[in-house]
């Protein structure tokens, strides 16, 4: 009977947290809609789209695995809801409508299900999917593919804020207008988000406090700028950082579970980050 026991046991740890993953994931959902609500106002109804596409694209392409796999169907427990819109996030608003089709096939197919679906990933389906994309579309994935949004004017094509810092105060930055993705742009949307993860208990505190400061003392200590401080809050407001370090980062399959490894692996995430960009 011991023996049974230890074959329906799952691998440590053994940690319960009192949740059903489709109520994690709706809470993740809520926490992502401001950010996308202020992309669809920076970007217009084309980000809706997008966001539309990538998601309906994702529980397709989960609901057909698992039916021609002949497995439970899955898709209830919208977690292909949630890395369909974090696919949209990462995406500039003005690639064709195939490539979150592709990337939402990437992202389930090839990093999710194969593995072993929900929790067997080893790395991030969006991110995964995303930097896929990008190695094969770049054209459509950087430079000239982002926008500056300038309400009530036409979108002006531009390179990242990463690429040309000093062409945006840390102000446009803050408030969105600058160029970037979908999801990225909102930053005040995206903190709303993650004090929301943080109150209700979907995430922990110590992986974004890690990441975000890690990339704070790194850019701080090794300046490109003549002033550390304005280079080091640059760095904060540039890109995907504050995306990355709320929705991503925080993702359950890919992250530890105890406290003190949450900090290293937040640390890890943000020098990682510092040293890509870079180098």
């Amino acid at each position: 009977m011991e023996e049974m026991a230890l074959k329906r046991a799952s691998s440590s740890p053994h940690i319960h947290a009192g949740r059903t993953v489709q109520g994690v994931m709706l809470e993740v959902i809520v926490a992502l809609a401001p950010a996308g609500v202020f992309g669809v106002y920076t970007f217009g109804w084309r980000a809706l789209l997008i966001i539309a596409v990538s998601v309906l694209s994702a529980v397709f392409w989960e609901w057909l695995y698992e039916r021609m796999a002949k497995k439970p169907c899955t898709v209830g427990d919208l977690s292909a809801v949630v890395t369909g819109v974090l696919l949209a996030y990462n995406l500039p608003v003005t690639v064709p409508l195939w490539m979150p089709v592709i990337g939402a096939l990437l992202a389930i197919v090839l990093v999710k299900m194969i593995f072993g679906g929900l929790g067997a990933n080893f790395v991030n389906p969006a991110l995964t999917a995303r930097a896929i994309l990008m190695t094969s579309w770049v054209g459509y994935m950087s430079g000239s593919a982002y926008q500056v949004a300038v309400r009530g004017v036409d979108a002006v094509s531009t390179a990242t804020p990463l690429a040309a810092q000093e062409s945006y105060s840390l102000w446009q930055l803050f408030i969105g207008q600058c160029p970037g993705c979908i999801g990225e742009v909102g930053r005040v949307a995206i903190l709303v988000g993650g004090v929301y993860l943080i109150v209700r208990k979907v995430i922990s505190w110590r992986i974004p406090a890690a990441y975000l400061g890690t990339v704070a003392l790194l850019t701080l200590l090794f300046s490109k700028g003549q002033n550390p401080v304005l280079w080091m809050l640059y760095s904060l407001m540039s890109g995907g950082v504050l995306l990355g370090a709320f929705f991503m980062a925080t993702d359950y399959a890919t992250s530890p579970a105890t406290p003190r490894a949450q900090l290293l692996y937040g640390m890890g995430c943000g020098s990682l980050t510092v040293v890509l960009r870079s180098y």
